[in-house]
């Protein structure tokens, strides 16, 4: 079972493509996926590395590269949000992401993984955590802020998510045309778009296109955490759409561990990882590289069954 790593993991340690990509391989990696955090100037330096077959690209992270102009630290997939009831910055959202199509085809990579958006009200997941985290000392409170957020998020949704359903019609149209596949992640902020539900809609509205469900198994399993979905249900009611997986674990509501340094159950993924799926460990700084490299034989021996 082959996994890619993402770059996510030292893309602040360098500025430069080669060593970015070199420091991957020396863990063993021959794929890995490009995250949002790189300049234009490190991902021509890993397209010809990938001409000269030094690795497999097997997905990106929109944005990516960065949208010219912004520094990286604040090039993130949400700085232009395909949600946005402003034209400007929803047309920008999709331009740049039409460059991320465009740099995908290029490096011979399989899936762009998209954010969608956000619906426009006060984000209360981290206060959510918060609270999670102090064991819930205070339930009362917990549960009260659960549920403003579940009822201002319900009320003010729809807008956004319509914002969001006509980017994307025309990043599918732009995605076919670059055989290129569109996965939609499930989100760590409960703002954020899609939902547990709002995922059906996606993929009904894009039934039969270049459009199709990208899991992400620490922002389900804090979703589960905080009562807000069931991270099964992720997995059961998409499986079928489902092209790739973000692999990292989870302690309390603290995601992007590698890989065996959390305490999330990987093994729930089995019955669920077919054959030709992409799968990428996402763990992010400060985990080691000796953590990273052991992560990989944890989750063969999970998915193999061994223990």
């Amino acid at each position: 079972m082959s996994f890619a790593l993402s770059t996510s993991w030292n893309a602040f340690r360098w500025d430069n493509g080669n060593n970015l990509i070199f420091e991957i391989k020396d863990l063993g990696f021959t794929e890995a996926e490009l995250s949002f955090n790189l300049t234009f100037a490190m991902v021509n330096e890993i397209h010809a590395l990938v001409q000269d077959k030094k690795i497999s690209i097997t997905s990106i992270h929109n944005y990516c590269p960065i949208p010219m102009g912004l520094p990286r630290e604040i090039a993130l997939p949400d700085y232009y949000s395909m949600a946005s009831p402003d034209q400007n910055e929803r047309e920008l959202a999709v331009m740049h992401t039409k460059k991320t199509i465009e740099t995908a085809a290029q490096l011979n990579a399989k899936a762009v993984v998209l954010h969608c958006g956000r619906v426009e009200v006060a984000d209360k997941t981290r206060d959510l955590i918060k609270l999670y985290g102090g064991n819930l000392k205070d339930p009362q409170r917990f549960l009260s802020l659960r549920n403003q957020a579940i009822e201002e998020r319900q009320l003010n949704a729809e807008k956004f998510l319509q914002n969001t359903l006509k980017s994307l019609d025309e990043l599918n149209v732009y995605a076919k045309k670059h055989s290129v596949l569109l996965g939609i992640e499930n989100r760590f902020y409960y703002r954020e778009i899609p939902s547990l539900p709002e995922i059906d809609l996606i993929l009904n509205t894009f039934k039969g296109s270049s459009i199709f469900y990208w899991h992400d198994t620490g922002h389900a399993q804090i979703m589960e955490n905080l009562g807000l979905a069931s991270h099964k249900e992720y997995l059961d009611r998409y499986a079928n759409s489902l092209i790739g997986v973000h692999l990292h674990d989870v302690l309390k509501c603290q995601d992007h561990l590698a890989p065996g340094e959390g305490n999330f159950d990987f093994s729930l993924l089995k019955n669920y990882l077919k054959q030709g799926m992409i799968k990428v460990i996402e763990a992010h700084h400060p985990a080691t590289a000796e953590a990273v490299k052991k992560s990989i034989k944890f989750l063969e021996n999970k998915f193999n069954g061994k223990n």
